[in-house]
């Protein structure tokens, strides 16, 4: 029987199959993926050898469920049907509740929120799990969502507060990055150079936080009384840049609960 069925062969699906490959999880013999799309089931099978990829759902031991929101209970009710017992959702919005309605009592449905650095094995993920979902089950979405990054355990209540800040926060980041380039052509900077010095900031700032230090302490170790940084802060809070940032976190929340 096929150990890992992925539903949906876009970039996350295809992010997470990569990195299950990559980290022995699984033999590309072992995984089955759906695409309806010919074109790209062609791509996915010419990028991951071995692997089966198939126009409808197989029957297997589990099952990550990477499509749109709005085709989660359809999905679920077809994998039911077939009897799958572990289904892994990575769909914005869709509630537990929703997809137990539509199988099995006694499947494991479990509910994960990652995000787009999972592209580059870098993502953040959270997962809760519904009724049915014991340890080892809880054990098996962390294993397929640790392949690409970190993994964290919380309420259904919080997982929606997960899609504001990891889920959608690389959106933030990158917003940020746009600004400090077109910041550094402003300045006098060629764009390519202010790309690269704004990337590698962020990069390098990321890995000390990483690291251990306390955003408030890192962001006073770089800034001397009556200097330039300080001067650079006075500007971003006078722009309201930190109100504005809480504020994109919690309306993406309202919107992930609206969609549920």
């Amino acid at each position: 029987m096929t150990k890992l069925l992925v539903v949906g062969g876009g970039k996350m699906g295809e992010a997470l199959l990569g990195g299950l490959l990559a980290s022995g999880w699984a033999a590309a013999a072992d995984v089955a993926v759906v695409e309806p799309d010919a074109g790209r089931r062609n791509v996915l099978a010419d990028r991951f050898p071995g692997i089966s990829v198939v126009g409808a759902p197989v029957v297997a031991d589990g099952a990550v469920l990477a499509v749109k929101p709005a085709m989660i209970p359809q999905v679920c009710s077809e994998l039911g049907e077939l009897g799958i017992g572990r289904l892994l959702s990575i769909a914005a919005g869709v509630r537990l509740e929703t997809m137990e309605a539509v199988v099995p009592a006694s499947t494991a449905v479990i509910r994960a929120m990652p995000n787009t650095p999972s592209l580059v094995r870098m993502g953040a993920a959270a997962i809760v799990g519904g009724a049915a979902a014991g340890e080892d089950d809880l054990v098996w979405a962390e294993e397929i969502l640790g392949a690409v990054g970190t993994v964290t355990r919380v309420t259904e209540a919080q997982i929606n507060m997960v899609t504001g800040l990891s889920g959608s926060g690389p959106a933030y980041v990158f917003l940020i990055a746009e600004a400090l380039i077109d910041a550094g052509v402003l300045v006098g900077l060629p764009r390519d150079v202010a790309s690269d010095l704004a990337i590698q900031t962020l990069r390098g700032s990321a890995e000390l936080l990483a690291a251990g230090t306390p955003p408030a302490e890192a962001r006073a170790n770089v800034t001397s009384p009556g200097g330039t940084t300080a001067a650079g802060l006075r500007a971003l809070e006078d722009g309201r840049v930190r109100a504005a940032i809480i504020d994109a976190v919690v309306a993406a929340k309202t919107r992930a609960d609206e969609m549920g």
